[in-house]
């Protein structure tokens, strides 16, 4: 399954560049996972953007209203979409105001990564680690104990 991360700007604080870059590396060996930046903006705008750019994708709409999933969790939604041969996914990170109702009732899952609001770059951060983490535990590799 091809994994794209859409997240409005691009990265300012060197934690998240770093980490950032670092996921990613980490991640190419495991499959296809593309991260790309749309222009930040408003709520309408940015979802609008969002809305465009993960259409005919299954669509995770971050957002910490959203269901909360254990990383085991995660990994079995994710073994599940591709069983059912699910092709491509958009995860779906808001501009700082959140996302429109219409991208999250067009969402085919809302996801929180934590009850908390997290800061955009956090978020991003957070996410590539999960991904990361479900990556390594398909292959049956130590890094989640």
């Amino acid at each position: 399954m091809k994994h794209t991360i859409l997240a409005p700007g691009k990265p300012a604080l060197g934690y998240a560049k770093d980490g950032t870059t670092e996921y990613l590396k980490r991640l190419r060996r495991y499959g296809s996972y593309e991260l790309i930046h749309p222009k930040d903006g408003n709520s309408e705008d940015v979802s609008k953007r969002l809305h465009d750019a993960s259409s005919g994708t299954l669509r995770i709409v971050m957002d910490e209203r959203g269901e909360q999933l254990t990383t085991a969790q995660l990994t079995k939604k994710i073994n599940q979409w591709e069983m059912r041969g699910v092709k491509r996914a958009s995860y779906l990170i808001g501009a700082s105001d959140g996302h429109t109702q219409q991208l999250r009732d067009d969402a085919d899952l809302i996801w929180a990564l934590s009850p908390l609001t997290l800061q955009h770059e956090l978020a991003l951060l957070v996410l590539l680690e999960q991904l990361y983490r479900v990556a390594t535990i398909q292959r049956g590799e130590p890094y989640h104990r």
